[in-house]
């Protein structure tokens, strides 16, 4: 789904992140314009999502990945996802409600 962060929700969402120097700009930047969330599901997701992602500095990035692609630099890497079950705990009903995932009340 299509939405756009306020400033407040990607402070939340990158709360792991407070304290850092790049906080202040990386919600800016999240807050400045739409984004897309999804939900993926599957045998070994994570690990299979970050391969076709690429590394985080698109420079370090293997050829044809995401971030390779279309990321300007480390911050504006263009794409976000989960590096664990944990993390993806925290991310997943931080955008999608129980009924949106499963489809059922």
């Amino acid at each position: 789904k299509m939405l756009r962060l306020t400033k407040g929700e990607a402070e939340g969402f990158y709360a792991v992140h407070r304290g850092k120097a790049f906080f202040e700009s990386l919600t800016e930047f999240m807050s400045s314009g739409p984004v897309v969330v999804m939900v993926l599901e599957g045998e070994g997701v994570i690990a299979r999502v970050r391969e076709i992602m690429g590394a985080t500095d698109p420079r370090k990035a293997a050829e044809g990945t995401i971030r390779r692609l279309y990321a300007d630099n480390v911050q504006e890497n263009i794409v976000h996802g989960s590096d664990s079950p944990e993390s993806a705990a925290f991310e997943i009903p931080y955008f999608f409600s129980a009924i949106e995932i499963h489809g059922e009340r």
